[in-house]
């Protein structure tokens, strides 16, 4: 643990020294909602959930971002090894872990990126150390425990939206997780993890409702489905002719250019707006509403591009920046570990998928791979991840599995070792016949 914890360390020194904080398309709406932060939210316009605006405004500085953001790596490298170490009960296995996730340069750099994804890492990370916990061992079964489990889930929803189904999961999980062969409801976990979720996101949720007249974490609810419908805006009737041809402008022009309509809501709602003289929270309620209908009325299209997005979800993207990079050559240097480190991920990814749905059928791999209740809160977690995000948006689908990519890394990793275990030993009992 020391050893891995102090080349972790001195990884992220290193990169702090020699690696500038680098900001994307959406960090500008990250720090004007911590500028509102910091005024008391007078001027929250619930474009953004509240977590990583406030880490922004605690920090202060971009640097302190970032250094914040590294510190929450070491963090997670030390969960990681931990669940690593007591699930085999083998420290080797817990620092193999613990170092793919802090070697991945789609994890390391994105330590250095002004966005919500390790900071929802993180607090993913937490509750599922929680749930490692109470699934390991009955002492551990507290309503403390569960809080905490649930106040985790809660915040990695608040930091990013796409994990609001985690508290029930957790919850709905943990109930039923001791009650294998006679399964009954335990109460105790789903109301401890349940709690903080309805005090927290509820609470944020009444909030933006009581503001915006919008049921939703976040007032943008309506743009992203957008990314659905707007393959198909034609058809909406002429009532809405002056959305639609705005729209459809854009939309072509982004097709001509790259191939694909993603993200092109973001360039158009100005233009939609002047258009349509909706503000625009009404223009997000409006898009919602039409998208709802334009979907229903094309579920054939819907469901194509819900399997498109639900394969983009595993092309393991590394986002980073050559240029940031102060030292001269490094960054030839970095290219060639990230496109290493890219195509591992993918095979790891395209691991976890055959031989996660491969053990659920069959009972004889999961014995053969040792599979214990936890690797399948993972492999659940990573699933309804890649099932729920691919409904809800369709554009940078590939940005949603980061926050999860070492709950892949472990299972893939758990999948090889034992399979490696279960040859060596056939090898041997074959030569002591011999």
């Amino acid at each position: 643990m020391g050893l891995v914890l102090i080349l972790s360390l001195v990884l992220r020194v290193m990169l702090f020294a020699i690696y500038s904080p680098v900001s994307f398309s959406d960090t500008g709406g990250y720090q004007r909602s911590a500028q509102a932060v910091l005024n008391g939210f007078a001027n929250y316009d619930g474009t953004r959930t509240p977590i990583y605006p406030i880490l922004i405004a605690l920090t202060g500085s971009e640097k302190m971002l970032y250094l914040s953001q590294l510190f929450l790596g070491l963090g997670m490298t030390h969960a990681w090894f931990i669940i690593g170490w007591k699930a085999s009960e083998k420290p080797f296995i817990g620092a193999l872990i613990a170092l793919a996730h802090t070697l991945n340069p789609g994890q390391i750099f994105f330590e250095a990126n002004l966005l919500t994804e390790t900071l929802a890492a993180f607090w993913l990370i937490l509750s599922l150390l929680g749930a490692y916990f109470w699934l390991a061992d009955r002492k551990y079964q507290t309503i403390w425990l569960a809080l905490g489990i649930g106040i985790s889930a809660s915040l990695a929803a608040l930091t990013r939206p796409q994990f609001i189904f985690m508290p029930l999961w957790l919850a709905i999980f943990l109930s039923f997780s001791n009650q294998v062969r006679n399964p009954r409801f335990n109460f105790k976990p789903f109301v401890g993890v349940m709690l903080p979720a309805l005090v927290l996101i509820g609470g944020w949720m009444g909030w933006v409702y009581s503001r915006y007249n919008i049921l939703s974490v976040t007032t943008m609810s309506g743009y992203h489905l957008v990314q659905h419908a707007g393959y198909y805006f034609e058809d909406l009737p002429d009532e809405y002719a002056a959305i639609r041809d705005t729209y459809i402008a854009f939309r072509d022009t982004r097709l001509d250019t790259f191939g694909t309509q993603s993200n092109t809501i973001w360039e158009a709602i100005p233009a939609m707006q002047e258009a349509s003289g909706l503000n625009f929270y009404d223009l997000s309620k409006t898009l919602q509403d039409l998208s709802l209908k334009l979907i229903i009325t094309h579920p054939w299209q819907y469901l194509a591009r819900i399997l498109k997005g639900w394969m983009w979800f595993w092309r393991a993207p590394v986002y980073w920046r050559q240029s940031a990079f102060s030292l001269p050559g490094i960054s030839s240097v970095m290219v060639l570990w990230v496109w290493l480190a890219r195509g591992l991920m993918v095979l790891m990814n395209l691991v976890f998928v055959l031989s996660s749905i491969a053990a659920l059928i069959s009972k004889c791999l999961r014995h053969f791979f040792n599979l214990s209740s936890f690797h399948w809160l993972l492999a659940g977690t990573v699933w309804i991840t890649s099932i729920f995000t691919s409904l809800l948006e369709h554009g940078e689908n590939q940005r949603f599995l980061i926050p999860l990519q070492t709950a892949v890394i472990f299972w893939t990793l758990w999948i090889i070792y034992f399979t490696w275990q279960a040859r060596t030993l056939n090898r041997d009992k074959v030569r002591s016949i011999i």
